[in-house]
């Protein structure tokens, strides 16, 4: 039999996916699972995007120019501009969700072997980007006793090495909730600018901020307009994680001549897709408005039931819509499973991620899980309940 190839091996398993097969057999045996582990809204897409796909005239679905329909793109740039970030229609190139994004990012800006420095915890699936891309990630950690602020600038210079080509962020962070300020992300701009590396931010959950706090995105740093490439997706700010669709966003021309060569190679970003993000950008402030409420009382909602619970610490985000919490256990993997395997609470049980998965470092994140609040505040209390009362019986639990 051929051997499978070393990327295929060393491909790292989704940490947020892996557990399905023991949440299935769990819904088998008739138990009610709360999805706390995944950032699927259960917000309804906008009409006006279902309304476009629902009304196509066209009688043939061709294929689209290679960086996305103009129009589209054309359309974007006055949302952009409404953030206050001035674009030209050839510094964004429409790609197959964020994730095709970030891969064409480190392809196009690193060599194989070059090294990307992440704060962590990060989005577990950039490990497998990277893998794909042939790029180390070297992690920079940053903990949940300060609430996962930005590790120091010195802690970062400290990091950088002959192989450093780049830093990457995702501003509100996945999986923390963090909202990186603007003067940190001064710094950074200095970091960049003074070592010549790339600066990539993840912006995907920009519309999600809240206390009163805005994003400051990294396409309006001064100075290091070459070094910055921003990543953006319809995902969650239009509840279409679905239709499967990104933004790769620089003003660097080299980095976009590259990518588009990229783009050309698959053809195109899908027709349909497009017509529904197209339409979805003038979805009125009153839905964003609604959403954003609402995941500000989910927020609530299930922090504070959570840091109700002896031995749970979960710090309060600032933004997206996920959580790490600290738990008194010993093995969020081992956890997570017994949740699903073994554990139940008057027909119900919880699908958590395990923490593990989004930190690089050996041994980090071991008590930790990360919750995502896309569902009802109902089904959220439950959840937080069923957590409660499987922590009282774990035979794992570290606080007796």
């Amino acid at each position: 039999m051929p051997k499978i190839a070393g990327r295929g091996i060393e491909m790292p398993a989704s940490p947020i996916r892996k557990l399905a097969p023991y949440a299935e057999a769990a819904k088998r045996r008739g138990l009610k699972v709360y999805h706390l582990n995944i950032g699927q809204p259960d917000i309804a897409t906008p009409q006006i995007a279902i309304d476009a796909v629902r009304h196509i005239g066209d009688r043939v679905f061709e294929y689209t120019h290679s960086a996305g329909i103009e129009s589209y793109r054309r359309k974007l740039l006055g949302y952009y501009s409404s953030l206050g970030i001035d674009l030209s229609v050839d510094d964004l190139l429409i790609t197959v969700g964020g994730s095709e994004a970030i891969f064409m990012a480190m392809t196009v800006c690193l060599n194989p072997g070059d090294e990307v420095l992440v704060p962590e915890p990060f989005y577990a699936n950039y490990n497998g980007f990277a893998a794909e891309a042939e790029v180390v990630i070297r992690p920079v950690l940053s903990t949940i006793a300060n609430d996962f602020a930005l590790p120091t600038m010195a802690e970062i210079e400290r990091q950088i090495g002959p192989r450093t080509r780049a830093i990457f962020i995702c501003n509100p962070n996945n999986p923390t909730g963090y909202l990186y300020s603007e003067e940190e992300l001064n710094q950074l701009r200095d970091i960049v600018k003074k070592h010549d590396l790339y600066l990539f931010s993840d912006e995907v959950y920009r519309e999600f901020c809240y206390d009163g706090h805005q994003q400051f995105s990294v396409l309006k740093l001064k100075g290091v307009e070459d070094h910055v490439v921003m990543i953006d997706s319809v995902s969650k700010r239009y509840s279409m994680c679905g239709v499967r669709l990104g933004t790769l966003v620089s003003r660097n021309k080299a980095v976009m001549a590259a990518a588009m060569k990229m783009a050309q190679a698959r053809l195109s970003p899908p027709y349909l897709a497009q017509v529904a993000a197209e339409a979805a950008l003038d979805t009125p402030r009153s839905y964003f408005e609604q959403v954003h409420d609402e995941y500000a009382r989910r927020r609530d909602c299930i922090v504070h039931a959570l840091n109700r619970i002896e031995g749970v610490y979960c710090p309060m985000p600032k933004g997206a819509f996920y959580a790490i919490v600290k738990l008194p256990i010993d093995d969020c993997e081992r956890f997570a499973q017994w949740l699903l395997e073994e554990f139940s609470y008057q027909g119900q049980t919880v699908m958590v991620a395990p923490a593990t998965g989004f930190y690089a470092s050996e041994g980090a994140g071991r008590d930790e899980i990360r919750i995502a609040y896309v569902i009802n505040r109902h089904d959220l209390l439950a959840a937080a309940r069923c957590l409660e009362e499987a922590l009282k019986v774990y035979p794992g639990r570290t606080i007796r």
